[in-house]
């Protein structure tokens, strides 16, 4: 196919995603007030406990098989690198543009964490529904298709939950310590001063003795054991990571759908046109097929935000779009081309296709919830994602095309 065919085929999902997107912004208008702030938070309930993890269990238990996780177990590790290399490019970010304390976490979480779930959801099944796909057949293409983007939103929920959740949440306790370090230095100065204008009760002699006594008893003191020591980093660890996050409904239904998909016995009995219990898979699929489009307006609406905020520097905005849309993207390209090449990617276009898209989605929308649990940069968050959203239209369909020709 050429590249304008491909453009077009590309060109179509995002389309489509920007129509519902719009309606959604329109919807949570203050004259409309058909997704306000109440329905937003109904529909997003429903959504998140609902229908994606009836979107995830449905498609993974009737594409998933012990031959097919052989060729899946790169996709975890893919999406891990895209976090790692994003947050390293976020660390580049800050000191560039000399971000606030309190943002930072909000840049690394934005650079880290792309929306694996609902655009890849969206974009994916409308690019094989295209009657001149090169991804062959389109019912094969889109079931295979939703599976990978179900496993990918499933893998990223984890990593947001733990990997972003941790570094936004040691960043936002690093930027309330120095606003209180801020406070107690401003206290400790005037207190000092007048401390100055005070004869000593002591002499310097006798404070010196004192503190050269205290040395030795403070050093044999204080010395852990490093058992101890890594204990004391294994607890600090893990009470920073919010499990009841990590097994979130998505993630509990991707287990789900894994067992039912290799456990032969239970396979039999759900899935297919002669199973016995195939009518739970059926309703599982029905609520799931409601997915797209909620979650589709719910990204609309919640960009009404970004349009009443402008608390954020021009500089960091582009920063991080220009992460998220061009430098992460041609890293993709050489990561995913070096995996195939050594033998960790098979030859399927749609699985390379769907693990290059990884690299080139805008920020995940759960950082916006992250934020606003910590009480930082919820309003910033706003203004980062109305931009990475309306510059993504057109990247989106730039690396689409470019991957689909790639990999011809």
């Amino acid at each position: 196919m050429g590249f304008l065919d491909l453009f077009v085929v590309a060109l179509m999902p995002v389309l489509k995603v920007l129509l519902i997107t719009g309606l959604g912004l329109f919807l949570a208008l203050d004259r409309i007030d058909l997704l306000g702030e109440n329905a937003r938070h109904y529909v997003n309930n429903l959504v998140f406990y609902l229908f994606s993890p009836a979107l995830v269990v449905s498609q993974l238990g009737e594409t998933i098989t012990f031959q097919s996780l052989r060729s899946l177990w790169f996709m975890p590790v893919n999406i891990l690198l895209t976090f790692i290399i994003g947050s390293i490019l976020a660390w580049i970010l800050i000191k560039i543009t000399k971000t606030p304390p309190h943002l930072q976490g909000l840049v690394i979480g934005c650079c880290s964490a792309g929306n694996l779930g609902n655009l890849l959801l969206i974009i994916v099944p409308a690019v094989c529904e295209e009657s001149n796909s090169p991804f062959g057949d389109s019912t094969v293409c889109s079931t295979y298709g939703t599976t990978y983007a179900s496993l990918s939103m499933a893998v990223g929920a984890v990593y947001i939950w733990t990997y972003v959740y941790i570094i936004m949440r040691i960043y936002a306790d690093k930027g309330a310590d120095s606003e209180d370090t801020d406070i107690n230095e401003s206290i400790t100065d005037s207190e000092s001063y007048k401390e100055a204008l005070l004869p000593s009760s002591k002499n310097s002699g006798s404070r010196a003795y004192s503190d050269e006594d205290e040395l030795p008893r403070t050093i044999s003191g204080g010395k852990l054991k490093i058992k101890e020591k890594i204990l004391q980093s294994v607890k600090k660890f893990t009470a920073k990571i919010n499990l009841k996050m990590v097994f979130a409904p998505a993630t509990i239904a991707a287990i789900c759908g894994f067992i039912i998909g290799t456990v032969s016995p239970i396979r039999k009995l759900m899935i297919g046109d002669s199973a016995p219990l195939r009518v739970i898979d059926s309703s599982a699929s029905l609520l799931g097929e409601t997915t797209i489009p909620c979650m589709t307006l719910i990204v609309g609406s919640n960009l009404l935000r970004g349009l009443r905020k402008s608390e954020v520097s021009a500089s960091v905005i582009a920063g991080i779009v220009a992460v998220r849309n061009i430098f992460l993207p041609i890293i993709g390209i050489g990561v995913v081309k070096a995996a195939h090449h050594f033998g960790m990617v098979e030859s399927d276009s749609l699985y390379q296709f769907i693990l290059l898209l990884q690299f080139a989605l805008p920020p995940a929308m759960t950082i916006g919830i992250i934020a606003q649990l910590f009480g930082a940069g919820e309003g910033e968050c706003s203004v980062i994602m109305l931009w990475s959203y309306v510059v993504s239209a057109l990247s989106l369909t730039f690396w689409s095309t470019f991957y689909m020709w790639l990999l011809q």
